[in-house]
């Protein structure tokens, strides 16, 4: 693995403890959606540039997983305010 694949893989790591602290009832959603989807599209970003199958392949699947998460949450904040 190079740094690239490192760094994509990171970007999930960090997502997931982002969404593990920030929780409750009265957390800053969108914060929350803008942070977590920025760090998904670098995270994409960097699994592209790492030219590795395997690790591509894994981090794109990853923070794809975590930016459709970031979707609903955004789909779920314009559902609830209406």
């Amino acid at each position: 693995m190079n740094k690239w694949a490192l760094i994509s893989l990171g970007m999930v790591i960090i997502n997931f403890i982002l969404f593990l602290l920030v929780r409750g009832p009265n957390v800053n959603l969108p914060m929350v959606v803008i942070v977590g989807s920025s760090l998904s599209l670098v995270g994409i970003a960097c699994a592209i540039l790492s030219k590795k199958i395997i690790a591509g392949t894994a981090g794109s699947v990853l923070n794809g997983g975590v930016l459709i998460v970031m979707f609903f949450l955004l789909l779920s904040m314009g559902i609830s305010s209406s």
